[in-house]
């Protein structure tokens, strides 16, 4: 890799926001408020980049993401509860249940053709049939909450008295999933999903093994927001049956939408406007007004499906070449100038 390609505006551009990022804490100078808000803007950042493998590249339009959530959550409290084992060792067990439970799933819906809309509905259901069979699962669930060790500060129970060491460790979490999603596309499974996204059938004639290929797909998917799912579960310190939560899924998908399908940073550039907005609108309007928040993020998703259909990352994108573009015009500008 050459140092020009190295240091390529896109790439100080990526390690500028990795600083922001970093020290955003240390700028809240402790404000709690703030705090959650950019914890959930990162956990809703993360969802939406692993919803981006199965939806945004292979094109399915998964609202399933809090199926995967809860049993992520319900197995990392689980084991914690009754056998005193971290969530370090919990959330990647959650996160390998979620994926055999996707298999389960998803095998038999992709060897059916299952598709599009009927996907989504079907995905969409088992959201709510698990959190029913999770209420009537008195040994792990049911319908009161089972909380979690309290502890002030504990890094074996990821139990802690503020925000911060939660925000850390999902943006470390967020930096592995962003890497994952590049080298997904720029890999022949990369190129698959991509190919079989644009148009299934055709991807199928060219020879495409499309069930193998969502099916890795949702397993990956799978297995990282079952393992959030249980880092969800430790900020919240209990377990309910309320994390199968429909609203999760369709906002995840939401995200993934707005922010460009099968655009790398597309999420997280969607998680950065919207649920930093619509968390800051509830605050400042939700006590007063009711559900006004609501109407004003609901006009905001309008107003990009009309104007910007691909999304907000190729219009951040398009801002980005044409502030390069006129920085070498002025950069040419003033070598002529000199040479003159």
């Amino acid at each position: 890799m050459t140092l020009q390609r190295l240091f390529s505006p896109r790439n100080a551009a990526m390690l500028a926001g990795l600083a922001v990022a970093t020290l955003a804490p240390i700028l809240f100078r402790g404000n709690q408020y703030n705090m959650v808000l950019a914890t959930t803007v990162l956990l809703y950042a993360v969802l939406a980049t692993a919803w981006n493998i199965i939806g945004g590249m292979a094109g399915q339009l998964d609202l399933g993401v809090a199926a995967y959530v809860g049993l992520g959550a319900f197995t990392a409290g689980t084991l914690l509860i009754r056998w005193n084992i971290t969530p370090w060792i919990g959330m990647p067990v959650g996160g390998l249940v979620a994926m055999g439970f996707a298999v389960l799933i998803g095998f038999p819906l992709f060897g059916f053709k299952i598709k599009e809309l009927w996907y989504a509905l079907t995905s969409s259901a088992l959201v709510e049939v698990m959190r029913v069979l999770f209420l009537m699962w008195g040994a792990v669930g049911g319908p009161t909450e089972r909380y979690l060790p309290v502890d002030k500060w504990s890094w074996y129970h990821l139990r802690f008295n503020t925000y911060m060491p939660y925000y850390y460790i999902l943006l470390v979490i967020l930096v592995v999933v962003l890497f994952v999603n590049y080298r997904i596309r720029g890999s022949k499974l990369g190129y698959q999903l991509l190919a079989l996204g644009e148009d299934e059938d055709a991807a199928e004639v060219l020879g495409v093994d499309v069930r193998a290929a969502k099916l890795k797909a949702l397993m990956i998917y799978a297995f990282i927001v079952g393992t959030v799912g249980g880092l969800y579960a430790c900020i919240y310190g209990f377990l309910h049956p309320s994390f199968f939560a429909t609203e999760m899924s369709t906002e995840v998908a939401i995200l993934g939408i707005v922010g460009g399908l099968g655009i790398t940073f597309g999420p997280v550039t969607a998680a950065l406007v919207l649920v930093s907005g619509r968390e800051y609108l509830r605050a400042r309007l939700g006590g007063e007004f009711g559900g006004l928040y609501l109407m004003i993020y609901a006009t905001v998703l309008i107003l990009v499906a009309l104007f910007q259909p691909r999304g907000l990352a190729p219009l951040i994108s398009k801002g980005v070449e044409r502030i390069k573009s006129l920085l070498g015009a002025g950069q040419r500008g003033i070598s002529t100038t000199t040479k003159g």
